[in-house]
């Protein structure tokens, strides 16, 4: 895409939080040029959050954004979308202090945006171009980035589980493979880890309308899975949600190894505080070198 977008009208969805359990509606609007995508708390005097790196919270289960106290939380299935459908500005009004779950994947809110339409600006995209590769690990977690003059994503994943085992996908990140091969891809959890997670304060709005859940040895959920890796998919989905806090669209090739939120907000942080290790290019720069290299 060579220039900035919006959306040609607003669009309005409601539900729970998966966390908090909270019934929260979210109302995504047009926003100027280079406005970004800025959360809007419409119970705190229109507070707003920037979806940036600068205002990453927490990232446990979920990656949340909080500024001058003001939180949102599990922010990545829309960002994920925002990102990877193309959409650089909105205004996303919310009343509650969690984004809504939804179905658990980013399927609804991929039909929010084609049922609001997209906007073009005058003004050129300018796209974050990874200089040299960039790496971080952790007890056998592992998540990189090498230069690439598209976004491709390289995504493994390994569970002790009959079901779901190791899996592995690897893609071009644009919004018609997002949204055939991604997008639908719901968030799941093991049936025996449910009361600790709740201890914990999590998933109280977790049901199987929102959520893949797996016991010990199948799907627990009547119509079964979307895909036979959706858990893998699922995890693409949100890697892409947490890379979207970069702010600019990427050109880099991701490569994640049993990564998680933290992980993948490391190397987000990683990146943005070197700027020697990215250049910031408009897409007819990106053409013009790959003609010169051809």
């Amino acid at each position: 895409m060579l220039f900035e977008t919006t959306l040609h009208r607003s669009a309005e969805a409601s539900g729970v939080g998966l966390h908090s359990g909270v019934p929260v509606r979210i109302r995504i609007c047009p926003a100027p040029v280079s406005t970004g995508i800025v959360f809007v708390r419409t119970d705190l005097d229109r507070f707003q959050v920037p979806a940036s790196w600068r205002h990453v919270a927490r990232v446990s289960y979920a990656t949340s954004l909080m500024r001058q106290g003001v939180l949102i939380s599990t922010t990545e299935h829309l960002l994920s979308v925002f990102y990877s459908m193309g959409i650089d500005n909105a205004y996303v009004e919310i009343d509650n202090l969690e984004v809504p779950i939804l179905d658990g994947s980013g399927q609804p809110f991929v039909e929010l945006i084609r049922e609001a339409g997209v906007r073009h600006y005058r003004r050129k995209k300018r796209y974050l171009r990874i200089r040299r590769p960039i790496q971080v690990e952790d007890k056998g977690k592992r998540i990189a980035i090498e230069p690439d003059d598209a976004f491709r994503l390289t995504c493994a994943i390994r569970f002790d589980h009959p079901c779901v085992g190791q899996q592995h996908l690897q893609m071009e990140v644009t919004p018609e493979n997002y949204a055939r091969q991604i997008a639908p891809a719901r968030t799941f959890g093991f049936s025996y880890e449910l009361d600790q997670m709740r201890d914990m304060g999590l998933i109280r709005g977790a049901s199987l309308e929102n959520a893949v859940c797996f016991d010990r040895e199948r799907v627990v959920n009547p119509e079964g899975l979307r895909f036979s890796d959706e858990p893998c998919r699922h995890k693409a989905l949100d890697l892409i949600g947490d890379l979207a806090l970069i702010g600019r669209p990427l050109l880099g090739h991701v490569k994640a190894e049993r990564a998680g939120h933290a992980m993948h907000v490391a190397l987000v942080a990683r990146i943005m505080s070197d700027p020697s290790l990215y250049e910031i290019l408009t897409y007819d720069q990106v053409e013009d070198r790959l003609a010169l290299v051809s």
